[in-house]
This record gives structure tokens, C-alpha cells and sequence, in this order.
């Protein structure tokens, strides 16, 4: 297993990417940058790249609807070679309310899009002349759509890789199906691992079904919050707030997809619980809402015995890459820690 992290960097970013030369000492293998409606993730992870020198750098996650499909690519080829190709391009689909919300487009087709901008950013890589005619994206543009003067054009720069790996989010059964057939990896939520099978495994099977071989093993990439220890029970009670926010806030009544995935883990009660109260601004009370056996069970935290426990659960499930969140109190210890899970993985 891989042991990674997203960039967190309450303190500083700065000092942040400072500390992640302490990580990558520490054994982490690859570093998420995500890019919700906040500083854009690119820049950052430049700076990242210039800043380390092992340590694999991710987009977790670009929007699909953000970037036109071919600036997807330069841009992952542009972090590919500043980094010397430690670069992977994390995808996603977002939801409405940002998309529609902040960045004012509409959020249509989310699956077939998906689909068309992998393939064109392949294209890109290979530094084929660009001409796509799809559905959501046509390159170049149709005379009868511009001025006619488009010509099809290919990538300038020779990519380091023409293969860069590609991570798909998805948690809804056709998405997962997507990743499972064109990804490199998948990065579903809130990952539970004696429920994915029954939640995912026919969406993964078909999916895989339609993978072509040459893509290699699905990289599957979860995001556990870690503490080890004799005495860190208490901290699974800082992974709250965070599960509570996506069971109950993140999308409308209706429209929520991480609600959806917790009522099919089992918690229908509980999740509509969740998100009444969220959706009342009751978040303390939704957060004390959420199932303690949803977050232990998508947690690694406890004495190092019962870690390795749940690590074996989660290999078992089918689990390659752990995108894990120190819960600590301590740099020194959140350092040890994962210090410690490298080796267990190891």
C-alpha cells in the first residue's frame, strides 16, 4: 500500500509544504491537493514539485467542468515535468451547487463528460493532433459553431509521460463503473470496508469488465483518518464534524450523493437524521448524529494492534493507496504516525 495525504495547511502553506519534506521522510509516498471553491490547486502543487523531491503530487480532485478538456491536459503535462513526472491527475465531478453555484455553469452529463475529457487528454499526451467529435466537446470547433479557422493541433512540448495516471472520485454505481473501466485509480468517500463489496462490487465488476488490461490494476484510494495509540480513542471524535458535513450538507434534500451513500451502507436513519439537522444549522447536533460504527469502521485509529486490523480489512477490500488524515495533536506524533502505518503497510 501506498500511504498518502491531502495537503492541509490551516497553519500556513508554506510551512505546510515546509513540513511535507519531514512526511516524505517519514515514508509518505504522495500528496493531494484538493480544489473546492478555494485557491486553485495547480499553483500549489507547482510549488509542491519545487519544493520536494520524491513525494508524488495529486490534484484531489480538479472539477471536470472548470478547464476546457485540453487545458486538463497541458496543465497535468505541465505538473508531470516540473515534477519529473510524480504527477497524478485526480478527476472529479463536483457537485450543482459548486458548479452551478461558484463557477456558473451547468452541471450536465457528468459521466460522459468524464469519459470524453480522459480521452482527449490521452490524446493530448500522445501528442496526437487533437480532433475529438463527441457529444459535450468537439475539436476543433465546427465552422458553423466559430469562425471556421480552427485547425487540429497538437501538444508543443513532449510530455514526460504519455501516460499520465488518472484517479476518478466517484461514489454512484455508473461512476464507479467509469473508473473501474477507463481510470488508472478510483478515489470513492468514506470508504467501509466490510460494506464496499456489497455497496460497490457490481459496479466494480462491470467496469472491470470493459478495462483494458494495458491500464493495469485499479489503484483504489481512501481517506481513513489516522491516529495510533493506547490512548487516542478520543480522537475519532475530531472525524465528526468532517462526515457530518458531507452526510448532511454537502448538496440539497434529494440531492446529496454522500447521504445517499451512507443510507446505502445501511444508515438510512441515521443519515436523514444527519442531514435535517445539518440543513436546520444544528451541525454540533448532526455531527453527534453521526453512526460511531461508521466512523470507526472508516477510521484507523486505536492501538497499533487493532490498526493493523483494520489495515488488513482494508487490504482485503481491495484497498492500494491510503489517503490518510493525522488526527494527532502533535506534528512529532502525526509524523510518528505515519512513520509507524508505513511500516505496517510495508
Amino acid at each position: 500500500m501506498r500511504i498518502g495525504m491531502p495537503l492541509s495547511y490551516s497553519g500556513g502553506f508554506k510551512e505546510a509544504v515546509a513540513g511535507l519534506r519531514d512526511y516524505e521522510k517519514a515514508g509518505l509516498d504522495i500528496v493531494f491537493v484538493p480544489e473546492a471553491y478555494s485557491f486553485d490547486a495547480i499553483s500549489q502543487l507547482g510549488f509542491i514539485a519545487a519544493h520536494t523531491e520524491r513525494l508524488e503530487i495529486a490534484s484531489g480532485i480538479l472539477q471536470i467542468y472548470t478547464r476546457t478538456p485540453t487545458l486538463t491536459a497541458m496543465t497535468a503535462a505541465g505538473l508531470d515535468f516540473v515534477s519529473d513526472g510524480r504527477f497524478t491527475l485526480g478527476l472529479g465531478a463536483s457537485g450543482p451547487q459548486v458548479i452551478e453555484g461558484f463557477h456558473g455553469q451547468p452541471y450536465t452529463a457528468p459521466l460522459a463528460r468524464t469519459r470524453e475529457i480522459v480521452e482527449i487528454c490521452r490524446s493530448v499526451w500522445r501528442r496526437e493532433k487533437v480532433v475529438h467529435e463527441g457529444r459535450h466537446y468537439r475539436i476543433p470547433l465546427p465552422p458553423e459553431q466559430g469562425t471556421g479557422l480552427g485547425l487540429p493541433l497538437k501538444l508543443i512540448n513532449h510530455p514526460v509521460r504519455a501516460r499520465i495516471p488518472i484517479v476518478l472520485a466517484a461514489i454512484g454505481p455508473k461512476n464507479v463503473a467509469l473508473a473501474a473501466e477507463i481510470a488508472e485509480g478510483w478515489m470513492p468517500m468514506f470508504f467501509h470496508p466490510e460494506r464496499a463489496a456489497e455497496v460497490w462490487g457490481p459496479a466494480l465488476a462491470e467496469g472491470s469488465a470493459r478495462r483494458d488490461p494495458a491500464v493495469g490494476a485499479l489503484d483504489v484510494v481512501v481517506s481513513p483518518p489516522l491516529a495510533i495509540g493506547e490512548d487516542v480513542d478520543h480522537l475519532i471524535e475530531l472525524a465528526r464534524p468532517q462526515l457530518a458535513l458531507y452526510i448532511g450538507g454537502m448538496g440539497a434534500r434529494g440531492h446529496n450523493f454522500y447521504n445517499d451513500l451512507a443510507r446505502r451502507y445501511g444508515y438510512e436513519s441515521a443519515a436523514a437524521t444527519v442531514q435535517d439537522l445539518y440543513l436546520s444549522g444544528r451541525k454540533d447536533e448532526a455531527a453527534a448524529a453521526v453512526p460511531a460504527d461508521l466512523l470507526r469502521a472508516t477510521s484507523l485509529i486505536g492501538p497499533a494492534s487493532y490498526v493493523a486490523e483494520r489495515l488488513a480489512a482494508f487490504r482485503a477490500a481491495g484497498v492500494t493507496t491510503l489517503q490518510v488524515r493525522p488526527l494527532a495533536p502533535t506534528t512529532a506524533q502525526r509524523l510518528s504516525d505515519v512513520e509507524r502505518l508505513k511500516a505496517m503497510t510495508s
